[in-house]
């Protein structure tokens, strides 16, 4: 029986990266997966597919809508083939995937392809095509992600009625796509086909898309969505999804509790994820789950059992990708004697749209329920050179900070490449800074990262110097 310092069952990014920190800290480690290819939802079948297609479909609205004003004439019509698309979003998928097999091997780490559950508390049986395998484990982490969630009373066909994974493939471009959630993988993926050519329609129980980030965020992102001519159906309750041949059918009620019916090709189910412990056998190590199938973990993501650890999706928290990240490296440094910690209130959080939004720390809303005397600072995207050059004005840059010390409690952002200009935020939060700290550094000129000084500027002094 192979036996190991530590072993972490699911290869996604938080799983991965824990074996890679445990490995350069000196430990054996084996690393469990269950599917043939490593890298998890987040590599296969969500965040990297995902912006291939953001990304891919950005390029062809682009020679579509906006290459004639740049002076760019092209000769003939511009067509999507789709099939080309999405094998270049496999191809993208692969050359990750085959990456962090590359680095498990450069980090000696050994790879099982199985399914791994608890046959006790340090041992791990892995069910795998020819045959089961069992290791032994002096500590072992629980990385196991989450899936889809539905509601209970929608069959998803994987046809017609589909999750994020099926959108991710499809072999035509929707006529009609209607969305049910206005989270950030319905608007990913429903802009993805409305640039396209498809019509979307997003059907959300909230009054508000993006209901967990700043209110203003919401209010943009609906408004830039709308010109792009999404359609949303807001505060609506479906209450059936009926499939009839090539036809989806959802029912709803609005806030009224008038029903209203739209009919569509597609429907995509994007209300969320939930955790994944099937198979894990959890329950034979004494390992205990909350109500909502999540593992349960302290502060230092020690479950109940002192040798076995849990991160990701599977525990309470954000479901992002660079979250799970942070606690899979946290844990492997406490099993090594260090003393790390994670400020989850600095896990920033991005929607991938285009506009991008992003923001870290706490929204206004936020402020107010929690009682806090703030200051806000904002400054739009339209007045930067560098926006008015390339055609990206929508949005702005949001800054919170307290009223008293100034330093910063929140930054929301909504524009071109805010993906990338969150982690100045990030940075500056991390390390405590106030708003006129951000103001009195140089950003280069003409750049979209002018906008994070200027609505510092606003949140000092009010004294943005270009609006």
């Amino acid at each position: 029986m192979n036996q190991y310092d530590v072993a972490i069952i699911g290869s996604g990014p938080g799983g991965y990266v824990a074996a890679i920190r445990c490995a350069q800290l000196g430990m054996k480690t084996a690393l469990i997966e269950k599917y043939a290819v490593l890298g998890g939802t987040c590599l296969n079948v969500g965040c990297i597919p995902s912006k291939a297609l953001l990304d891919s479909s950005h390029h062809y609205e682009d020679a579509v809508k906006h290459f004639e004003e740049h002076g760019i004439d092209i000769p003939g019509e511009v067509k999507v083939n789709l099939k080309q698309m999405i094998a270049r979003k496999q191809a993208v998928v692969d050359q990750t995937t085959k990456g962090v097999e590359f680095l498990m091997s450069k980090n000696k780490i050994d790879v099982y392809h199985g399914v791994g559950s608890f046959k006790d508390a340090t041992h791990i049986n892995i069910a795998k095509k020819d045959g089961e395998e069992t290791i032994e484990a002096k500590n072992t982490i629980i990385a196991t992600g989450s899936k889809p969630s539905s509601l209970p009373f929608i069959e998803i066909d994987k046809e017609r009625v589909i999750t994020s994974t099926e959108a991710l493939k499809l072999k035509e471009v929707p006529k009609h796509l209607i969305v049910i959630g206005g989270g950030v993988i319905g608007l990913e993926l429903g802009q993805v086909y409305k640039r396209l050519g498809a019509d979307v329609t997003v059907v959300e129980f909230m009054d508000r898309i993006i209901p967990g980030m700043d209110g203003a965020l919401s209010k943009e992102l609906t408004k830039v969505m709308k010109k792009q001519k999404v359609k949303f159906n807001l505060s609506h309750k479906v209450k059936s999804v009926e499939r009839k041949g090539d036809e989806v059918i959802v029912k709803a009620d609005d806030k009224k509790g008038k029903e209203i019916t739209i009919s569509g090709d597609y429907c995509l189910v994007s209300v969320g994820r939930k955790p994944y412990t099937d198979g894990l056998n959890a329950e034979a190590a004494g390992v205990k789950l909350d109500d909502k199938g999540r593992v349960e973990v302290n502060e230092h993501l020690q479950t109940n059992v002192s040798n076995i650890y849990a991160i990701g999706d599977v525990v309470k928290g954000a479901m992002l990708a660079h979250k799970a990240e942070e606690e899979g490296t946290m844990v492997a440094e406490l099993l090594a004697g260090q003393k790390p910690h994670i400020d989850y209130n600095l896990i920033p959080g991005v929607v991938y749209t285009w506009p991008e939004v992003a923001s870290v720390g706490k929204t206004e809303e936020q402020l107010k329920e929690e009682g806090v005397a703030y200051k806000a600072g904002q400054f739009p995207m339209r007045a930067l050179g560098r926006a008015r050059a390339s055609m990206d004005i929508d949005g702005f840059v949001k800054i919170l900070a307290d009223k008293s010390t100034d330093e910063v409690l929140g930054v929301h952002m909504i524009g071109a490449r805010c993906a990338d200009l969150i982690a100045e935020g990030v940075t500056a939060m991390e390390f405590r800074a106030s708003a006129e700290d951000i103001s009195r550094m140089s950003h280069a000129h003409p750049t979209f990262a002018e906008a994070v000084k200027e609505a510092a500027l606003a949140a000092t002094d009010d004294r943005a110097l270009h609006a």
